[in-house]
């Protein structure tokens, strides 16, 4: 090719390029009016809490979530677990509140700094369930008779036992009933095939009970929510003992232990549990559909177990600092 003929060829491409960059400067400018017609906005604050299964399954999260979203303008991210599994994610600050139903233990998390401002705001009672047959005779007994009943027909195959087996608040009050009826856990747990450790939530153990036709220590909530949505096989048994009461209490995280934890948005909430507003949809969450309230508001707990009064009646302070 001639010099002449580059020339003019490098001539053409940089009139190209010049062509093509002042084509693209409306194209720019149409993003900046697209962008003034449609401007950002700020993400909502998320607000994380670990709860109880029990309150999943029978569906009072979906119903309380997105009022209290609307409420403080946040976002909730839910994560439903066992109490150990809460306790655990509220130990390593991964959440800024819990929901969890056994005494001692949040006790005790409360002791290590971990948590403030626990508040009880409802209950509800355990039972325990089996076939219609009822093969060990339990029906009618106290939960420790029961028990102690199920272990003897275990121990000679003709029944089997589906527990939590998860560390979950259910599962510490099935331990607690061991202990009343004069057994060693660890003993019962090793003890054979009768026992079945379903490691998951309340559902999936009702569900695996109900297939094996076994007995199993449930929360009436979560069994009468079964039991409707999947026409359960299995029955109650025993429901009348003073230590089925099973008592739900929020705890907010302690942020002198984890500074990034949100305590307004979790003091809120908590008092939010504890109000008359909530209190109400409480008592009145499951009348239509079984014909009861699943869960009861906890000013009206009066059998012994119950929370003191200051419990749930004492609201949250703003939080200062240190």
């Amino acid at each position: 090719m001639s010099l002449k003929l580059r020339n003019v060829s490098k001539i053409a491409g940089a009139l190209l390029i010049v062509a093509l960059l002042v084509g693209l400067v409306p194209a720019v400018i149409g993003c900046d009016d697209a962008a003034a017609d449609y401007p950002l906005h700020d993400p909502l604050v998320r607000f994380r809490i670990a709860t109880t299964t029990s309150l999943y399954d029978t569906g009072l999260w979906y119903h309380l979530e997105p009022i209290f979203e609307e409420l403080a303008n946040v976002e909730m991210d839910i994560i439903y677990a066992g109490t150990g599994i809460a306790l655990e994610y509220g130990r390593r600050g991964d959440v800024d509140a819990i929901i969890v139903h056994d005494r001692a233990r949040e006790d005790e998390f409360i002791a290590d700094g971990y948590g403030i401002n626990r508040r009880n705001f409802a209950y509800n009672f355990f039972l325990i369930a089996g076939p219609p047959d009822d093969p060990a005779g339990i029906t009618g007994l106290t939960a420790a008779q029961a028990f102690k009943k199920i272990h003897s027909l275990g121990m000679q195959g003709a029944v089997k036992f589906v527990s939590r087996g998860d560390d979950s608040g259910t599962h510490a009050k099935e331990k607690l009933i061991w202990k009343e009826a004069g057994f060693d856990y660890e003993e019962v747990r090793n003890s054979g095939d009768w026992y079945v450790e379903a490691g998951k939530g309340m559902g999936p153990t009702l569900l695996m009970a109900n297939e094996m036709k076994a007995y199993v220590q449930a929360d009436i909530s979560s069994f009468l929510a079964y039991n409707l949505k999947n026409d359960l096989g299995i029955v109650s048994l025993v429901e009348k003992d003073p230590i089925f009461l099973n008592v739900y209490a929020a705890i907010a995280i302690n942020p002198e232990t984890h500074p990034k934890a949100k305590i307004d948005i979790a003091n809120r909430f908590i008092n939010w549990l504890i109000s008359e507003e909530v209190q109400e949809i409480i008592a009145d969450y499951g009348k239509a559909e079984y014909g009861r309230s699943l869960f009861f508001p906890i000013a009206e707990c009066d059998i012994p177990g119950c929370p003191p009064v200051e419990d749930y009646t004492t609201p949250v302070p703003e939080y200062t600092g240190k």
